[in-house]
């Protein structure tokens, strides 16, 4: 066999246009180093008793063979029961909802169903790492569109700029990650005049929409005039329950978007794990109050964590929404984010993630560094303790 063959035989030109995840490859140099972790977006405190006990009475009914492959018809009516009563969306759980190996499988699925070879999608930075490689496993070209600090707001005038004839759809992630944004509905309103000015499709990254802050308000895209019918919404469990292990997570959609997507996911993963389905139905029915202490837990969190990070030096982008914080390291006087990052980890014993991994020009994050909040407080205090060193 030749070289050149050889070559061509070891990895996808589609494969090499990115690289592994950093937020992961910080979780391996954590553990590495006895680091504490908040680089990572999982929780270390338990996840609901009610549902963890609604996973293992699963098991025990011997709900352990494949569900339905668009999802199990107790989490779908689950799912539609709660996005009427919540957002006022009329949905159907037989055609609209399909359930998927966690948010990040609904994606690359959404993306592989609606997306052909060659179209574009505007992708908003920073953004979270996953949306690039997506487009890109998908044919499609990526086409990012700033959001501004310190607000994370977007010009009009650029994100008309990054439309033309090969744009064929729109990512929305709000509350976003990394910087913790909540899109406003003045906001989601340009994008939906944008869509449907332009016959585009808003993908809809709302796993966080339970958690937000100071008052502010999720609005699915999908429940803005003409959206409907052109929005992805997607969501799941991992976020809202404390659970990012089940790899549970859905898309809402029109029903020949739904068509498309289930045909995807069916051959990406056949369905997600059936026990944890039924646990999701139960998830998703438990009180209002759930939601409130959620938020207000999350909220003190945040509160501690900005407090600690501006305390020794950070300069922080105080987040409306999620569990992260962005920072500017610019005072500290390292070279570039992935320096301090790798300083941070090795010599102080906190790991963070480099804010460059969120921009399409790693120039534009290279002093930005972000990080997460979703831990316990006994947590946050011992890495704000290390951080201390710095100073």
């Amino acid at each position: 066999m030749s070289e050149t063959v050889a070559a061509r035989r070891r990895g996808s030109r589609k494969a090499a246009q990115f690289t592994e995840s950093v937020i992961r490859e910080m979780t391996r140099l954590s553990m590495q180093y006895g680091g504490v972790n908040l680089a990572q977006g999982f929780p270390d405190f338990p996840a609901p008793a009610e549902i963890k006990e609604a996973a293992v009475e699963a098991i025990r009914r011997d709900i352990n063979q494949y569900a339905i492959t668009w999802g199990a018809k107790s989490l779908r009516d689950a799912l539609a029961e709660r996005y009427r009563a919540l957002y006022g969306m009329d949905v159907d759980p037989e055609r609209n909802f399909t359930v998927a190996c966690g948010s990040t499988e609904a994606m690359i699925a959404t993306m592989l169903a609606v997306v052909d070879p060659g179209e574009e999608v505007i992708v908003f930075e920073p953004f979270y790492e996953n949306y690039g490689p997506d487009t890109i496993l998908s044919g499609a070209v990526p086409r990012y569109v700033r959001l501004h600090e310190p607000d994370w707001t977007f010009d009009e005038d650029e994100l008309r700029a990054a439309v033309n004839e090969r744009t064929r759809a729109v990512i929305v992630n709000s509350p976003q990650n990394p910087s913790g944004k909540v899109f406003s509905e003045r906001e989601l309103s340009r994008i939906a005049a944008l869509c449907t000015e332009h016959d585009l499709i808003a993908f809809t990254d709302e796993i966080y929409e339970f958690i937000t802050y100071d008052g502010a308000r999720h609005i699915p895209i999908a429940t803005l005039p003409g959206m409907a019918d052109r929005t992805v919404t997607i969501s799941g469990l991992s976020k809202s329950y404390s659970v990012t292990g089940w790899r549970v997570g859905w898309t809402v959609a029109s029903e020949d978007l739904s068509a498309a997507i289930r045909k995807v996911h069916d051959f990406l993963t056949v369905g997600a794990a059936a026990p944890l389905q039924e646990a999701g139905a139960a998830a998703l029915r438990l009180p209002e109050s759930y939601y409130e202490e959620l938020r207000t837990g999350y909220e003190e969190r945040r509160d501690l964590m900005v407090s600690g990070l501006t305390e020794v030096g950070f300069r922080c982008f105080e987040p409306g929404g999620a569990y992260y914080v962005m920072t500017d390291i610019s005072d500290f006087g390292f070279p570039d984010d992935v320096a301090f990052a790798e300083h941070l980890v090795k010599t102080v014993g906190v790991a963070a993630v480099p804010g460059s991994s969120f921009y399409a020009d790693p120039a534009a994050g290279s002093q930005r560094l972000r990080f997460t909040f979703c831990k316990n407080r006994e947590t946050l205090v011992e890495a704000v303790e290390r951080l201390r060193r710095l100073r």
